[in-house]
């Protein structure tokens, strides 16, 4: 085939696999609540979307933008899933979003920190959109909760939680809800958030993974020591525990901060980093998670690094 016949080929000159056509009608054409079809065909999928996104113009610009939409549309462009699935669809689905994914506000380290994540969770995910937390900042399995005169049962069965609201709000929807779950390196319960898929069922509406430090980087390379910490409470300074000063970017009340903002954390365990490295390595071999992200080069790279510090991803 010579060049100019193949530059003249167009999209719509190529048949869909019926493949494509199952998915297209499962997931994106624009049903009403009877099942009765609203879209007939792709094509009036592609004039939906491309009269909502044009929609929100000055009307004045309406006509030019609906015609380019549609043109590149028509010629290959291909939106993210929820614009697809859900633009000018407000008559059908008014409370569904055409953000594909998100990423939840930091959860704090308390039962209604913890009760509000949870909240933002089941709205998110019924708007059909994926979200992503930080649950690292949620204190170590075992460790006292003022207040309650007990020990918590750490962020992996809160985790648990988030999983079954997925799932309900997912099989409700006919959508599979995404989640994103990331874990800093240096957490207490970090080996568990690293074996959790490991155990059939668990975390299955779930993408793990973990915040990779430079800290932590070298201190493999150089077959160093590593250290699990957590912020300390006042007291556990006072009774002496062994105690480092770490960046802490969801500080509690109770946390101990110095004139640095630095914050004391308890040292809980202390392994081999090479060690803690070989274990993530077989568990992504073996069941391709937990994820790596190389949380300083992010915030490095970061252009709102000013004032925000990034400890999350969507799925």
């Amino acid at each position: 085939m010579d060049m100019k016949t193949e530059t003249q080929l167009n999209v719509n000159d190529i048949p869909f696999q019926d493949a494509s056509v199952d998915i297209w009608d499962k997931k994106y054409r624009l049903k009403n609540p009877d099942g009765t079809n609203v879209d007939e065909t792709m094509g009036d999928t592609r004039k939906r979307v491309a009269l909502a996104l044009s929609n929100v113009e000055d009307e004045s610009k309406r006509k030019v933008w609906h015609d380019k939409f549609l043109w590149a549309l028509e010629n290959g462009a291909i939106p993210a899933g929820r614009i697809t699935s859900n633009a000018g669809a407000e008559n059908q689905k008014s409370a569904v979003s055409t953000i594909n994914c998100t990423v939840s506000r930091i959860i704090r380290d308390s039962m209604s920190g913890i009760a509000d994540g949870v909240h933002d969770a089941f709205m998110t995910l019924r708007a059909g959109c994926g979200i992503g937390y930080e649950f690292s900042t949620l204190r170590p399995k075992g460790a006292f909760v003022q207040g309650a005169g007990a020990t918590t049962s750490g962020p992996l069965s809160f985790m648990d939680v988030f999983d079954s609201a997925c799932f309900t709000i997912s099989s409700a929807g006919g959508r599979r809800g995404a989640q994103m779950a990331t874990f800093d390196i240096s957490h207490p319960d970090v080996m568990e958030f690293i074996r959790a898929k490991r155990e059939d069922g668990r975390l299955r509406q779930f993408n793990l993974s973990l915040l990779i430090t430079d800290e932590f980087i070298e201190a493999v390379k150089n077959e160093e020591d590593w250290k699990l910490v957590f912020p300390a409470f006042q007291s556990e300074v006072d009774d002496g525990a062994e105690i480092v000063w770490r960046h802490w970017t969801s500080n509690e009340k109770h946390h101990v901060v110095n004139d640095k903002g630095e914050t004391a954390c308890k040292v809980y365990k202390t392994v081999k980093a090479v060690n803690l490295w070989d274990m993530i390595m077989s568990s992504t071999y073996d069941f391709a998670e937990p994820g790596f992200i190389l949380i300083d080069k992010v915030n490095d790279m970061n252009n709102n690094w000013f004032c925000e510090d990034i400890r999350a991803t969507n799925p």
